[in-house]
């Protein structure tokens, strides 16, 4: 039986320790993240609860000091941290080595490609999983859900390792499709259920139908001058696919605990792209500008 590929989630939150306990199942899994979450995971393991009820024993470090042959590194961090968590270690990217880009927002992929120097593999996946840092070492899995990845040099491989630990990969033949319907949802829920304080499922309250077509209708103009095109009725899916959701968005999660979000990768991405391409998106703005007052009042507090 082969050996199965080393694994390293850098930047183990939430979502990064969901990958990395479901994936300890078959491979030697590493993980990087703060200090005392990689404190606590050497001390009691790391437990999911919620939708599972799960501890496993993973190798915990701050940093990166070597990169194995093979080795998949899932990249984890928001995106706004991505040069400062792959700069380091760019030097140590072997040309086998894999960066899969499990991250929000726009061009995350082009950035990590950027801070290795373009060494190794650089693959944009899409997460359809949530949870919550419940405390140092401990995840509340809240919702299940799949893993897209970016059709490339070893997907095949790495979507059937996903799959075979839970993690349903698939390998989209229009990634870039799919990255902009994540970031529609993204641009809807996470600063309105920021701003208002609710968890995803608040998004379906219809009293915010108006707002959420406005972001919609911006998104999708500036969609179509990047040759995206969408058929069906977003605001409808929304309510649809995320009103039972009790997760709370990243956005709000990184406010709650004063880290800066990644509002300058989502809505104001979207604003950035109609400023060079003559679309107006003043709602959008006016969700960055909120979303950067109540980033600051968190900071500062």
């Amino acid at each position: 039986m082969p050996q199965a590929d080393p694994v390293i989630v850098l930047g183990a939150g939430a979502i990064g320790s969901v990958y990395a306990v479901k994936l300890a199942a078959r491979h030697p899994v590493t993980v990087v993240a703060r200090r005392d979450h990689v404190e606590a995971i050497a001390s009691s393991g790391l437990q999911l609860i919620g939708r599972e009820t799960v501890t496993v024993r993973v190798h915990a470090i701050t940093q990166i000091e070597s990169i194995a042959p093979r080795t998949i590194i899932f990249l984890a961090t928001k995106v706004n941290a991505t040069e400062a968590a792959l700069a380091p270690i760019a030097n140590l990217v072997r040309h086998d080595t894999v960066i899969v880009c499990v991250q929000n927002g726009l061009n995350s992929e082009g950035i990590a490609r950027r801070a290795v120097g373009g060494r190794g593999i650089v693959l944009r996946a899409i997460t359809q999983f949530g949870a919550i840092l419940q405390s140092p070492g401990v995840i509340n899995f809240t919702a299940s859900g799949y893993t897209l990845l970016e059709d490339g040099p070893r997907s095949a491989g790495i979507a059937d390792m996903l799959t075979g630990c839970g993690l349903d990969g698939r390998v989209s033949p229009d990634i870039k499709t799919e990255i902009w319907r994540k970031l529609i949802y993204n641009c809807v829920i996470n600063p309105i259920t920021a701003i208002t304080g609710t968890d995803v499922g608040g998004i379906a309250d219809s009293r915010l139908n108006p707002l959420k077509q406005l972001v919609i209708d911006e998104c999708l103009a500036v969609a179509r001058s990047e040759g995206v095109h969408f058929k069906g009725d977003f605001l409808a899916t929304i309510a649809d696919v995320f009103g039972a959701s009790q997760t709370i968005a990243s956005m709000r999660q990184d406010l709650m605990r004063g880290r800066p979000t990644e509002i300058d990768h989502m809505n104001g991405a979207v604003v950035d792209l109609g400023r060079r391409t003559g679309i107006a998106c003043p709602v959008n703005a006016a969700l960055v500008a909120i979303i950067q007052a109540m980033d600051r009042c968190t900071m500062t507090s």
